[in-house]
């Protein structure tokens, strides 16, 4: 089985690399709006500039997971490989964690851009323990919008789940406090942050990379959502198999 699984990620990572438009655009947005906001307006405060960047790469990740693996599940969903695929005895698992392990690798190199302007750019500091720590709150935080892409993608046709996931990631990465800092946004806005998975993702790689103190209500939040995107995308995967080749 694992050598099945490191067959479908290698053949997916280089599907990637041979059509890199979307970790270009994971890493477009973030890395300018880190250049034109971050850099001359912050970037003299250490503080500031460190979580700063650290909301920027989060940004940048979870273009990747969510718009990202969307989209290429739809389209997958639309080529004849994938029917044929699903009958063979491996399963779904070797398919799954080799799209989820691709995914990954998109995510990494995604948040490249935004940490080298932060490194060159900006008072940003960090240590190296607290560099791999936050790398792990990043895998742990995209993993829910990873979970909400595949629902996505298994529900909806290429062109819906484009404009779906993009719908559902510019909302949730302004109410997380992605773009803004929490304490900025309007009151309303506040009230609802806490809630929604960006809130909480944000709030688990702040306490990383800065030693900032994580909101309990939003960390509860993105354990709640993981485990309902979980049963989402489980339920998706069922109701496309049950459609397709029942």
């Amino acid at each position: 089985m694992p050598s099945l699984i490191l067959a479908h990620t290698r053949y997916l990572v280089i599907e990637q690399i041979r059509v890199p438009i979307g970790i270009l655009a994971g890493t477009f947005f973030p890395a300018v709006t880190m250049l034109a906001f971050v850099v001359p307006f912050t970037g003299q405060d250490a503080a500031t500039a460190t979580t700063a960047t650290g909301s920027l790469v989060f940004f940048g990740a979870m273009s990747s997971a969510l718009t990202g693996l969307a989209t290429a599940v739809s389209q997958d969903r639309e080529l004849p490989w994938d029917p044929y695929l699903r009958t063979l005895p491996a399963g779904p698992l070797p398919r799954f964690a080799g799209r989820i392990l691709s995914t990954l690798a998109a995510v990494l190199i995604s948040v490249v851009p935004v940490l080298v302007m932060g490194a060159l750019l900006t008072e940003a500091a960090i240590t190296p323990a607290r560099l791999l720590l936050g790398l792990g709150a990043l895998v742990v935080g995209v993993v829910p919008f990873m979970l909400m892409g595949l629902f996505v993608g298994f529900t909806l046709v290429s062109k819906a789940a484009m404009a779906v996931s993009q719908l559902l990631f510019f909302p949730m990465a302004i109410l997380g406090g992605l773009l803004l800092p929490p304490q900025v946004l309007p009151e309303p806005v506040q009230a609802v942050s806490p809630y929604v998975p960006t809130r909480g993702a944000a709030e688990l790689i702040w306490w990383a990379i800065a030693g900032v103190r994580p909101d309990a209500v939003s960390l509860v939040m993105l354990a709640v959502w993981t485990g309902a995107m979980a049963v989402a995308a489980a339920w998706a995967y069922r109701r496309d198999e049950g459609r397709r080749f029942s």
